[in-house]
């Protein structure tokens, strides 16, 4: 097979995080194109000009991941950090 002559098994451990990367852009790319104010698709949306569109700006800032995160500490693995903070 000619895939087997390109990739080669020590190419796989960077493979996993590349994917993984790409895979992060693309959902950020269409989270940006299909839920934005302030990007415009089809030529209707694109003619009506500056809009004033708080609401939707507000709505798209103060997404779902947004609102789980606050009011939470900013530690990674709070119970470790316990533990080994104890005296």
């Amino acid at each position: 097979m000619s895939w087997q002559r390109w990739v080669k098994p020590e190419v796989y451990p960077l493979m996993v995080p590349i994917v993984g990367v790409i895979g992060l852009v693309a959902t950020q790319l269409i989270r940006n194109i299909s839920t934005n104010p302030d990007v415009r698709v089809t030529k209707e949306n694109r003619t009506a000009g500056i809009l004033d569109n708080h609401n939707e700006g507000e709505k798209y800032a103060e997404h779902r991941l947004r609102k789980f995160v606050r009011g939470r500490t900013p530690q990674i693995m709070p119970s470790i950090n316990d533990y080994f903070t104890r005296e």
